[in-house]
């Protein structure tokens, strides 16, 4: 029986083998192809394994009806059930019967499968271990060879690693060299700035001296005894005035200050004033010495210095990059163009340079805080939420409107806000509307005019003079988040809602002239100031979106940075955008050249909406801690905070989760408008 088993088993694989060799001909074209030989191994391999555990078998036995398992496998089966797994016939362990040549040959085909899958020296190794006799000259031979690729390995490895350190050591010193011929570049720019300045500054400093002696001589006439006093000296020879307007000793008024007081020294004085050329020019002042020595100038000097030290790095690193780019421009353009001409452009336009940089820090340094000018309290004491979501200033700056969950669009009397010390001020205006607020937007050119997003889609446009809807369009699926009429055209507006959908409207149309699907929850949009074609649109994918609608197809620029929704989007310019995002972070865009400018952190912002406004220097915006944020835009940590505290009435509940929910500033000045979550609006300005 084991004979005629081991027959059938060598039949079977010789059946397999001759099967793996054949090859099939083409039926049209005769033309021989093989056989896929790896699904023959394939299916050989299938053969090979137990029904029962699916793995190649081991210690096989026969059953008497002719199939194989391994014996751990079958005898296991068997405990349990008294059947062959692959035919269900009856079948008891007496019945099995092992096949010692089916066992060998798994054990060989494994064998030849393992050494098939390691290395030659895994190989040699294994036959090492496993006894391999070998004679002493082959073992002398076999160390030899080793011995010599061993040597030859560590020798390439040596000359890998000192390349790499070769050209590590190359690459550093490259670094390094540029390192330094920046910092080369930079000297330079500072050795050439300081010189201009200092001209600059003895030049301002001349022109006061003479505006001092010629005030003097034409008002007072001095005591015989002044001639032994050296006060008038040191105001003449510019060192002790220098000291004093240096502030580093902590002087806060002029050495000859008494000397120059003690005397008649009041009333009105026809003085000159020093222009920005150097030049003079007539106007009637209070006594100079009361204005300029009263010890408040030096004291604000300061202050500035301090203000400019506690971010000097900031501030070096918008310096070089101004001179930087002001050096790299005037080099291109020497290359393009040749003759005393062009070397005159570039002189100019390094001076511009320097100036550019000198109303920055001019602006930086100017203001420190937020100082609070009037206020007003939430009005609507009967309503759980008074959360402001949108503040306007109109065309003209003279009112402001207001808007949020209180289904009411407010318009105040800015001059009568400021004028009146008042704890209520009411608004001149008040439009009732359906639903909740989310966005307005006052018409640039038309004055009464003034659009309004809400949390139904509904778009609307009212005139506030009739305090009547003149348009309004219902075509938004979900909640309007923004809008935005046209600077340029004040007949178009855009909007964007959680739908998805960006629409631009026309007042003189009943329905959208132009819908476009962004795939993505739109949180804000905002035409461009210059244009009435190309509109920014800041969206939940954490992108900006920037359009010319003439082409909605694709769009001209996609701006990436962000890590969470895009909330806010304002344009400094028609070529600087700002954005703000629910990651804590504000960016500045390079419409043109589709690139980040810089990215500024200081304030709180992960889930709501906090506002954004933008001037020509200046960025504001919200905080989740309660507080108004004040960037200058070439410097990334803010310049400015004001808290709101908290305003509940005694025995409410105060979570400590109130924040700025709008800001607008005042044209281009330093007087903006704050609003929070509890309904508050505060009149804000920066002060030194």
């Amino acid at each position: 029986m084991a004979s005629s088993v081991g027959i059938s088993v060598s039949s079977s694989l010789g059946v397999l083998k001759e099967e793996a060799r054949t090859v099939r001909w083409a039926s049209e074209d005769h033309i021989r192809e093989p056989l896929d030989v790896a699904k023959v191994s394939a299916d050989v391999d299938k053969d090979f394994q137990c029904p029962i555990c699916l793995q190649t078998i081991e210690d096989a036995f026969l059953t008497s009806c002719g199939h194989f398992f391994c014996y751990s496998c079958i005898t296991t089966h068997l405990d349990i059930r008294s059947n062959c797994p692959s035919c269900a016939r009856y079948l008891t362990s007496e019945q099995l019967i092992p096949n010692f040549l089916f066992s060998k040959l798994m054990k060989k085909t494994a064998a030849s499968q393992l050494l098939d899958s390691t290395s030659s020296a895994e190989q040699l190794r294994l036959a090492l271990q496993q006894g391999a006799d070998l004679p002493m000259k082959d073992l002398n031979s076999l160390l030899r060879l080793i011995g010599e690729r061993k040597r030859i390995h560590e020798q390439e490895e040596a000359e890998c690693n000192m390349e790499i350190l070769l050209d590590f050591l190359h690459l550093s010193h490259h670094r390094k060299q540029e390192e330094m011929q920046e910092i080369q570049g930079d000297l330079q720019f500072l050795k050439e700035d300081i010189a201009m300045v200092e001209s600059r500054r003895q030049e301002i400093l001349s022109a006061k001296k003479k505006f001092i002696k010629r005030s003097h001589l034409l008002t007072y006439s001095p005591p015989p005894s002044l001639d032994t006093h050296s006060g008038y000296e040191k105001l003449s020879d510019g060192g002790a005035l220098s000291t004093w307007r240096s502030g580093l000793d902590g002087a806060s008024s002029p050495p000859s200050e008494s000397k120059f007081t003690a005397g008649n020294m009041t009333g009105s004085l026809a003085c000159p004033m020093v222009t920005k050329d150097g030049g003079m020019k007539g106007k009637l002042l209070e006594n100079p010495f009361t204005e300029s020595f009263d010890g408040s100038t030096g004291v604000q000097t300061l202050n500035k210095k301090r203000r400019v030290l506690a971010q000097f790095e900031d501030l070096q690193e918008a310096y070089l990059v101004r001179r930087r780019q002001v050096a790299l421009n005037q080099r291109c353009r020497q290359m393009q163009e040749s003759g005393t001409n062009s070397t005159l452009k570039g002189v100019k336009s390094y001076q511009d340079g320097l100036e550019e940089f000198e109303s920055v820090l001019t602006a930086f340094s100017r203001y420190s805080r937020l100082r609070v000018v009037a206020e007003l309290h939430r009005g609507d004491l009967f309503h759980n939420s008074n959360i402001v979501s949108s503040i306007e200033f109109d065309r003209d700056d003279e009112f402001f409107a207001t808007a949020g969950v209180s289904r009411r669009i407010k318009i105040f009397d800015f001059a009568t806000v400021i004028n009146e010390l008042t704890d209520v001020h009411c608004p001149v205006v008040e439009i009732p509307t359906r639903s909740k607020m989310s966005c307005l937007s006052w018409n640039k050119c038309l004055k009464p005019l003034i659009a309004s997003s809400d949390y139904e889609g509904i778009v609307t446009v009212w005139d506030v003079n009739t305090r009547q809807s003149v348009m309004e369009y219902e075509e938004h699926e979900k909640r309007a988040w923004s809008i935005d009429f046209s600077r340029t055209d004040p007949s178009m507006l855009v909007s964007g809602s959680d739908d998805g959908k960006m629409k631009v409207w026309c007042t003189r149309q009943e329905s959208s002239a132009l819908s476009l699907d962004m795939k993505a929850n739109i949180c804000c949009v905002k035409y461009n100031p210059g244009s009435s074609n190309h509109i920014a649109v800041g969206s939940a994918d954490h992108q900006i979106h920037y359009f010319d609608l003439r082409n909605v197809r694709k769009p001209l620029n996609v701006f990436k940075g962000h890590r969470k929704a895009v909330s806010y989007v304002k344009f400094i310019s028609p070529t600087e955008l700002a954005s703000a995002s629910t990651d804590s972070t504000l960016r500045l865009w390079d419409v043109q050249r589709d690139s980040s400018i810089r990215t500024l952190r200081g304030h709180t912002n992960e889930k709501n909406f906090v506002g954004l406004t933008v001037n020509n220097e200046y960025i504001a915006c919200g905080s989740e801690s309660n507080e108004v944020v004040v960037y200058h835009k070439a410097i990334p940590r803010p310049a400015a905070c004001h808290g709101f505290g908290s305003q509940n009435p005694e025995g409410s509940d105060d979570d400590g989760s109130h924040f700025i929910s709008a800001v607008c500033w005042k044209s281009e000045g330093p007087t903006m408008l704050a609003a929070n979550s509890q309904g508050t609006v505060k009149v804000l300005v920066l002060a030194p």
